[in-house]
């Protein structure tokens, strides 16, 4: 069964950086597309930033380029989501997602930011 875990959240301050891990066990086969989302308190889950299998492909929410990036590292079976220049509103519970083939959520983990 496949299951993907998430590490790395915190609490930090804002300008603070972060690291986020999502391993995926249970699969010998690289997912298609690995992607973070994020879901503030009273709002709906939203994208965050995704990259294709080789790596050479990513894509960033607005709210993010250029402080956060993507990363993959397929023997390992792990995406990372590097978070710097944090700010207050990028408080959230950030989730992974992996497609291709199924798709897969993992539990979430818990990054704030405080002023």
């Amino acid at each position: 069964q496949v299951q993907l875990v998430e590490s790395g959240g915190g609490l930090v301050q804002a300008g603070d950086s972060l690291r986020l891990s999502c391993a995926a066990s249970g699969r010998t086969v690289s997912f298609l597309v690995m992607k973070w989302y994020r879901q503030a308190p009273g709002e709906e889950r939203k994208f965050v930033a995704q990259i294709t299998k080789s790596g050479g492909s990513t894509a960033y929410a607005d709210s993010v380029k250029g402080r956060f990036t993507i990363s993959r590292d397929n023997a390992k079976n792990t995406v990372y989501l590097q978070m710097n220049s944090l700010k207050p509103e990028d408080t959230a519970i950030y989730y992974c997602n992996a497609i291709g083939p199924g798709t897969y959520w993992g539990q979430g983990t818990q990054v704030t930011v405080s002023a």
